[in-house]
């Protein structure tokens, strides 16, 4: 049996005393929690645009929107330009 402690342990543990999850779903949650916030600001542009494509946006209407979205990300992103942005996606 391994005596190894989960770095969020108390999170989880707060978890589980406050909503229906049990253990080992709200350490998925909390895994799935820091790996969307620990996406780089190139991965979330690329991820977003694509997103936003495909219901249907034009980049005219995609690149505002994610510059204004990367101001309010938890892990602040450095301020793009709407050329840098369009610079990640098609290089």
């Amino acid at each position: 049996m391994s005596t190894a402690r989960h770095p969020y342990e108390d999170l989880i543990a707060h978890l589980t005393r406050t909503s229906p999850l049990g253990p080992g779903e709200a350490a998925r949650v909390v895994a799935d929690v820091l790996a969307y916030f620990s996406e780089s600001a190139e991965e979330f542009v690329r991820r977003r645009h694509g997103e936003l494509k495909a219901r249907g946006l034009t980049n005219d209407e995609i690149f505002p929107r994610i510059a204004s979205e990367l101001r309010s990300r938890r892990v602040a992103a450095p301020e793009l330009s709407l050329r840098q942005l369009r610079r990640i996606v098609y290089g």
